[in-house]
């Protein structure tokens, strides 16, 4: 960016305006936590954000439209010896087809099962797992992704977290998720391998660029 003209470019910089950004809200699990479900349902508390807010001051316009290119610029610089195309986002490829399995095995959908019915035996919808709860519509979840925490969302919720306690639903699927995931791991573990070595290069030129990224500012300091 100074090549470009702008020497003062904050290295965490905010957008010329604020974007609508849509945060997809999820966790494995779903809800885990009584008091945060008492209190927010299925949401969080709005005075604190879950996505980390820029710390610089506002890119002006022109900065902006330099951005991509020496973001793409940096980019390559980060990604240099890594093979995109083959060895980067493999494990998270997986992730899709170790849940289906995951889903197919008889003891989580008995636990699943207790968990609906315990659920339903409390006055609430009949669920079919813990994701179609915490991921339920009638939550209204706004441009952030937070929910309005009406009282039948926060009682539901409530319900949920109760029921995954009493039951140990969420140590089961966990459990279950494990041994999935082990096998799909032995099954295809040249291509694991291979996807640790890209993410430990990819740490690497990261810790080179800090690196030069602190002498840079030991040497200002002198």
């Amino acid at each position: 960016m100074a090549e470009r003209g702008h020497p003062g470019f904050p290295l965490d910089p905010r957008y010329p305006s604020d974007p609508i950004v849509a945060t997809a809200v999820t966790t494995d699990y779903g809800a885990l936590d009584l008091t945060a479900a008492r209190r927010w349902g299925y949401g969080w508390d709005p005075a604190k954000p879950l996505a980390a807010q820029p710390k610089g001051r506002r890119m002006t316009n022109a900065e902006y439209a330099d951005l991509p290119a020496c973001r793409t610029r940096a980019n390559r610089w980060l990604m240099r010896g890594v093979d995109l195309t083959r060895d980067w986002l493999y494990a998270s490829t997986r992730v899709m087809e170790v849940d289906k399995a995951a889903g197919r095995d008889p003891r989580l959908r008995a636990a699943w099962n207790a968990w609906s019915r315990c659920v339903a035996d409390r006055g609430f919808t009949r669920y079919p797992d813990p994701v179609a709860a915490f991921t339920d519509r009638s939550w209204q979840r706004g441009s952030d992704g937070n929910t309005r925490h009406t009282r039948r969302e926060r009682d539901t919720a409530v319900a949920d977290v109760t029921c995954k306690r009493r039951l140990h639903t969420a140590e089961i699927w966990h459990t279950v998720q494990a041994r999935e995931q082990a096998a799909d791991i032995a099954r295809h573990h040249d291509r694991y391998t291979a996807g640790l070595r890209a993410l430990r290069t990819y740490r690497a030129n990261i810790a080179e660029v800090l690196g030069k990224l602190g002498r840079r500012g030991s040497d200002a300091a002198r």
